[in-house]
């Protein structure tokens, strides 16, 4: 498989927008570990191959453990996660894959429970951001194997 179209030299405003975004996020108030367990999460479900493994990647450098990260697909069955982590994955997933139930209202009693109303407004912008760069990468078939986390993100 090759990749398409290089979509940042192709529109360098669209990585300019997006870059606007992951700057908000990155200020929200979510924690940085979480921050990058939905974006891996999100990805997975998406089949983005790219963002997997960037978001793997920088998880391991955020200190992130191996056994969270390769149970993560499987969290729900897993007993490495916080009640609070649970609540944002599953909103991950509700929101990632919003046209089968439209997040429904038993859902987002049980995440508003660990979040504040700012702060799943903030994950959600989160988890909407990550959907938008995997849609870019996959429609452009963006390869994976060339990401380097720069540092540890906060």
């Amino acid at each position: 498989m090759e990749a398409r179209v290089n979509y940042g030299k192709a529109a360098p405003g669209v990585l300019r927008a997006m870059q606007g975004l992951e700057n908000y996020n990155a200020e929200s108030g979510i924690e940085p570990e979480l921050r990058e367990l939905v974006k891996l999460r999100a990805s997975q479900i998406n089949g983005c191959a790219y963002c997997v493994d960037m978001h793997y990647l920088d998880a391991r450098a955020n200190g992130e453990t191996e056994q969270r990260l390769s149970t993560l697909v499987v969290w729900q069955e897993a007993p490495f996660f916080t009640d609070r982590e649970r609540a944002a994955l599953l909103w991950t997933e509700k929101v990632t894959l919003i046209s089968l139930d439209h997040v429904p209202d038993e859902v987002y009693e049980q995440v508003r429970q660990h979040f504040t109303d700012e702060e799943l407004v903030n994950l959600t912008l989160i988890i909407a951001t990550i959907n938008a760069w995997n849609r870019l990468s996959v429609s452009f078939r963006a390869m994976p194997g060339y990401y380097t986390p720069s540092k540890r993100h906060e």
